[in-house]
């Protein structure tokens, strides 16, 4: 996987890998002619006090290792821009991947696991692009170059690197066996302290509601004391290799002087010959210990790879179809045609059987106990999950065969819990439609009966927000989600129990303006409160997924004992 993903996002750049490539084995040939240079001088120059020709090569040499500094500085650049562009283009995929999942893969993956694998995984990828690319040229050809020019030098040690480059290679291959699982073990850690840091933000007032901050404090040290204790023992690994490395290479140089200068003493080996094979020498050992480096990287690279791959490889059930549908015929109108709903492993459907129609403009109220599908039924309309049974219709279209930008365009949804982003109080009513006026604006948070305190907050409507909307109280949020769909202009406005936070006078006040602001739009409600639902054209009554009840309120206190059980435990025998 991991080689498939940079192949797939390092193509575009490849002109770039071209040029770092041609500069990298410039730098490298340099490195690998500068000891042979200097041996010169060493043996022709010194030895013989020539100070013309120690100022020639000398020279020589200066233009050279500048050629070398430049050509390594061009190629970290070309490196560092395709590894980071390369990154951020697997970070817009992600996104965007994730972005179309619908609530099934949201809920299988996490969202915590999802942001790790767009930030922490995607630069282990991104970090291993840029160092691979660095080194890519410059370790093999420093550690085969320097072997083939430490032969030419001197054959007769030659068996020091036979003996220096495989224990070096035994050592790092012993160290990076041994990291693989922990990376494996660190990657998922680090997504339970995500996970967990995550719910605490979010879940901040319940868990000071139950004082539960010590219980939660301890949650998060265990999961950070756990990936403490994984990340230490990566990072001993991980520090041996370079004291090991350090040993093998200053054991063999000290091989090099005592049997080099057994040889110098002997007249076999010249000086310079000596230093320019002991130069050779570090440069392969580095080449193999750069090459180690890298191994130790690809492992956790690998690991990060797959978690990428396992989201961009998966498949949204929210499919869009082939030829997708873009007029839609009735405008407003909504249907349910025998529908079933079953989540994925689960023994019995979580709604089924479900008919009803609304037609343009009508209202229609749903209503039932805790957990009988309300918002599961809901979130059919706008495609959130797919019927696993019959057909949800809207605007005369199948929803499942309709094109999606155009279904969404249609319908403004409020959940249960709105959510606002962070900004102001205009870049969140703008969220539904950008090119709406103040003048909109304000109509929508009038219907809404958000006007009173928008104009109260300081700013008005470039009042900031915080990120979920922290800094306003619940029926405030509520107010500001409904405004936003209204802005949105849709032909049906669905309401998933987004009245619950409103006093009985704001939540009729609202309802009111709904009815009398907008009379052409389809309004699907849900709701607790039997107040909030009386006057809709029709009410279905849910129990368990099933409908059992359809008709108005009157109809349904004479025909339905679960609907007349729900009134009478909320309004009395009198209603």
């Amino acid at each position: 996987m991991l080689a498939k993903l940079l192949i797939r996002y390092l193509r575009p750049y490849r002109w770039l890998l071209l040029a770092l490539l041609i500069f990298q084995f410039a730098a490298a040939m340099a490195s690998l002619y500068l000891p042979r240079l200097n041996a010169d001088i060493i043996d022709q120059g010194v030895a013989r006090g020539d100070t013309n020709f120690i100022w020639s090569r000398g020279m020589i040499m200066l233009v050279i290792s500048l050629g070398q500094i430049t050509a390594s500085i061009i190629a970290t650049y070309f490196a560092a821009r395709a590894a980071m562009a390369a990154g951020r283009d697997i970070r817009r995929d992600v996104f965007e991947k994730v972005s179309g999942f619908s609530e099934r893969e949201l809920s299988q993956f996490g969202a915590g696991s999802l942001i790790t694998r767009n930030t922490n995984d995607v630069q282990q990828v991104q970090m291993l692009a840029m160092m691979g690319a660095t080194m890519l040229v410059s370790a093999p050809l420093l550690a085969l170059g320097g072997i083939f020019m430490a032969l030419q030098q001197d054959v007769g040690l030659s068996w020091l690197i036979a003996v220096a480059v495989p224990a070096l290679l035994v050592a790092a291959g012993l160290i990076i066996a041994r990291m693989v699982p922990l990376f494996r073990s660190y990657q998922s850690k680090l997504d339970a302290v995500n996970r967990i840091m995550r719910e605490q933000l979010t879940g901040v007032r319940v868990v000071r509601a139950f004082v539960r901050e010590r219980i939660e404090e301890e949650r998060f040290r265990a999961a950070n004391t756990d990936i403490m204790v994984v990340g230490r023992k990566v990072g001993s690994l991980f520090v041996l290799l370079f004291p090991l490395a350090m040993l093998v290479l200053n054991v063999t140089v000290v091989g090099v002087i005592w049997f080099g200068g057994i040889q110098v003493d002997s007249g076999a080996v010249e000086i310079g010959t000596l230093f320019a094979f002991m130069q050779y020498v570090a440069q392969i050992l580095m080449g193999v210990l750069m090459a180690s480096f890298m191994t130790v990287m690809i492992p956790r690279a690998a690991v990060s790879a797959e978690r990428i791959g396992e989201v961009l490889d998966s498949h949204s059930t929210l499919e869009r179809p082939t030829n997708p549908i873009t007029a839609f015929p009735e405008p407003g109108a909504v249907e349910f045609d025998d529908v079933a709903f079953a989540y994925p492993g689960a023994e019995s459907p979580v709604v089924s059987g479900v008919s009803f129609a609304a037609r343009p403009g009508e209202t229609v109220a749903i209503v039932g106990s805790t957990g009988a599908g309300k918002t599961t039924l809901v979130s059919l309309i706008p495609r959130l999950f797919d019927v696993t049974a019959g057909a949800v219709r809207v605007g005369g279209v199948d929803v499942r065969e309709a094109d999606l930008d155009g279904l969404w365009k249609g319908i403004g949804l409020v959940p249960q819990r709105p959510f606002l982003f962070s900004g102001t109080v205009a870049s969140n009513l703008r969220f539904g439609r950008e090119e709406a006026t103040d003048d909109e604006l304000w109509r929508a948070l009038e219907i809404a009966q958000g006007r009173d305190f928008v104009e109260a907050m300081d700013g008005g409507l470039e009042a900031r927000i915080a990120q979920g909307g922290t800094n306003v109280s619940g029926g405030q949020r509520q107010r500001l989600a409904i405004a936003r769909a209204i802005v949105h202009r849709p032909s049906v406005l669905v309401f998933d129990d987004s009245f619950s936070a409103l006093d009985l006078s704001t939540d009729a006040r609202l309802r009111q303006a709904l009815w009398d602001e907008l009379p052409e739009v389809t309004k699907i409600v849900v709701a607790q409160r039997v107040s909030t639902i009386t006057g809709a054209d029709r009410i279905v009554v849910l129990e368990d997924g099933r409908m059992v009840g359809l008709g108005t309120h009157e109809e349904l206190l004479e025909t339905s004992a679960t609907y007349r059980e729900i009134v009478e435990s909320q309004l009395g025998v009198e209603a």
